[in-house]
């Protein structure tokens, strides 16, 4: 009875794999061949790469790209050093309120996203930044990323904090040195779910994005699709690129990601 229930499980989780798989097997079937269908058939006559050179030569698919990848980098950047800065402060400078201003903080969080579109739209076109690199970064930087760096600060033993301090240490030499080769990986997984959440960001740069010059890769996927007819060998060869980019940094990346989302609820 054991081994039978073992094979039934075995079977149902190979069928789950399979169903996950097939997406992305028709995706990359699509992504090679001269298509105007899916299927999953592949014909040999039409096997090419011309829909990734027309991608780049005629969509042009790598300004896209190169706008994703600055908005990315800056997103990172900001959410690491604003987010660390501010868990720091609620980890290791208490101060008479600090809790409740932090929990109000967390509830910020469950705010849906697209209520916030139009007065951040508003905002943002007063204050001259609509359209910017630096736009389409700056949502990116909330309370979760304060939340779980906050959570993983709190494995580290205070006497550690107090000890620096005592030998005349700041409070910045005390962040720099001590503080952050300590949390180094959960920066990196708050660095891969920036990273995912930016790359793969899709109603605010289409609102906030004011000229058909500049766009993002989920923008310049979206818009590959005809009016008549769509080519689907192009419009997957943009999604195959698209995918592959955070596919690649989470799998390099997935050690201390795991690492750092697992210790961050230790303490606290």
């Amino acid at each position: 009875m054991r081994h039978l229930l073992k094979g039934i499980s075995w079977i149902f989780t190979s069928l789950l794999l399979v169903l996950a798989v097939l997406p992305f097997v028709l995706m990359l079937i699509t992504a090679v061949q001269e298509t105007t269908r899916l299927s999953y058939s592949i014909d040999f006559s039409k096997l090419t790469l011309q829909n990734f050179y027309n991608l780049f030569e005629v969509q042009n698919f790598g300004g896209a790209l190169l706008t994703s990848t600055i908005v990315v980098v800056l997103a990172c950047v900001m959410n690491i050093v604003v987010c660390s800065l501010a868990a720091y402060g609620f980890a290791f400078k208490r101060f008479p309120g600090s809790e409740g201003i932090f929990w109000i903080y967390i509830v910020s969080m469950m705010v849906p996203g697209q209520v916030t579109i139009i007065p951040m739209f508003v905002m943002f076109k007063e204050m001259g930044i609509i359209g910017s690199y630096l736009s389409l970064a700056l949502p990116v930087v909330n309370a979760f990323g304060v939340f779980l760096i906050r959570q993983f600060m709190y494995s580290i033993p205070p006497s550690l904090v107090e000890a620096a301090r005592i030998d005349g240490a700041t409070d910045f030499q005390i962040f720099v040195r001590i503080i952050l080769p300590l949390i180094r990986s959960v920066l990196v997984a708050l660095t891969v779910f920036t990273f995912l959440t930016t790359w793969n960001d899709f109603l605010w740069p289409l609102v906030s994005l004011q000229s058909d010059t500049t766009q993002t890769v989920t923008l310049a996927v979206s818009q590959l699709k005809g009016s008549f007819s769509t080519q689907y060998g192009m419009v997957m060869a943009g999604t195959t690129i698209a995918f592959m980019v955070p596919f690649l940094v989470y799998a390099f990346m997935q050690r201390q990601f795991v690492e750092g989302v697992t210790s961050s609820g230790v303490k606290g």
